[in-house]
């Protein structure tokens, strides 16, 4: 626990950010998961999947909350599996 008013303070305002900040990073990671999955299958979601996937790594780019280097690997990767994924089946 912090020990100064101006910690709990800086405390207090930290938190509000931080659960924005965890749910558009676990809804990412939800969407990835999920293309993956999508491709295993060779279903016909795996395009819109994908989309969505990209478009949410784009939105937390411009929000800051995932830096642009990171943002263009993970879209890499993913688009990499994908074609991977579906290619194999």
């Amino acid at each position: 626990m912090p020990q100064l008013k101006n910690a709990e303070k800086a405390l207090r305002k930290s938190l509000k950010p931080r659960t924005r900040n965890l749910a558009v990073t676990s809804n990412i990671d939800y969407l990835i998961k999920n293309t993956k999955k999508e491709a295993t299958a060779k279903s016909a979601k795996a395009e819109e999947t994908l989309k969505a996937a990209i478009k949410a790594l784009d939105k937390a780019a411009q929000k800051g909350i995932l830096k642009l280097n990171n943002v263009s690997r993970k879209k890499s990767r993913l688009i990499a599996a994908v074609k991977q994924l579906q290619a194999k089946k």
